[in-house]
């Protein structure tokens, strides 16, 4: 299988779909009902739009990608919240960490790391997807909801709006704090340390936001590449790609591998392609064509 295909960009204008009560109801439905409250928990219909088309996001990929049945996904959220796909090794896993946990004679962080690597680094051998760390990222504001997926490195996404006030002269300051704030938090999201992280500490450096690279408390991360792009609308989308090793703890846990050797260039260097255009029934048709009929 190869690499690239676990390399997507999708996105969605939700400013085009207006459905009615019964409608969004159905599409509802075909999420996993875990997933229903997380949904109907905002007050207002636009949140509900964004929050919805989200989860048909993350299981329609995982579902085209993986070629898993949608019955057999299951997709959990770290104490941070970044979304992840679980693994029969990871559920493996959990009884293996209380018992950690329950020695009060071992430090748990330290017993905690060294067994766990021996353990991943046993179950990578036997991965089937071909995509050692598949892992995906979703972020949504404004009129848009995207998704962006990576076979082995860590990805964050993260799309904001900017706008100026009618008359307001500063709108290279708005654009430029704004695509700043889109790229910390697409490095913090890929990471898997959300907004707890202190974004204080990460810098950014580019030329007219080509060539981007981040420093992290002074210090260059070489093994990191950017994008940021211009949507319509006054959206930006920044997209991050970096190595395994960066991430925190409680989603380290979640991936598959963490050492590589030159294959980690490989995959760094993959192209990034464009983001791909979809809409609400697009999705939904990934559930079968009876499925889409109904809804």
């Amino acid at each position: 299988m190869e690499l690239e295909k676990g390399v997507q960009r999708w996105i969605v204008d939700i400013s085009i779909w207006n459905p009615s009560p019964h409608h969004f109801n159905l599409v509802i439905s075909l999420l996993p009902h875990h997933e229903h409250t997380s949904i109907t928990r905002f007050v207002k219909f636009e949140d509900r739009k964004r929050a919805l088309v989200s989860r048909l996001l993350q299981y329609a990929l995982v579902h085209q990608v993986l070629g898993i049945p949608f019955d057999d996904i299951t997709i959990k959220r770290t104490p941070e919240g970044k979304p992840f796909l679980v693994h029969t090794y990871i559920l493996n896993l959990v009884p293996f960490l209380h018992c950690i946990y329950a020695s009060s004679f071992v430090e748990f962080g330290t017993l905690a790391s060294t067994l766990m690597t021996s353990y991943l680094n046993e179950v990578c051998h036997n991965n089937e997807s071909g995509f050692p760390n598949f892992n995906f990222n979703v972020s949504h504001h404004g009129d848009y909801v995207a998704i962006a997926s990576e076979p082995v490195c860590l990805v964050g996404v993260d799309i904001v709006t900017h706008s100026v006030p009618v008359n307001e002269p500063a709108d290279e300051f708005v654009h430029s704090f704004s695509s700043y704030w889109c790229l910390k938090e697409a490095f913090v999201k890929a990471i898997g340390s959300g907004v707890g992280h202190k974004l204080d500490d990460v810098e950014f450096h580019h030329t007219s936001w080509e060539n981007i690279s981040v420093k992290v408390c002074g210090k260059e991360l070489k093994d990191w590449r950017f994008w940021l792009l211009n949507l319509s609308n006054n959206h930006s989308v920044a997209i991050a790609r970096g190595h395994p090793r960066s991430a925190i703890s409680s989603y380290m846990i979640t991936l598959n591998q963490i050492d590589f050797k030159e294959e980690y260039k490989t995959c760094l260097n993959l192209p990034n392609p464009s983001f791909s255009f979809l809409t609400v029934d697009d999705l939904v048709r990934s559930w079968g064509d009876d499925v889409s009929e109904k809804t």
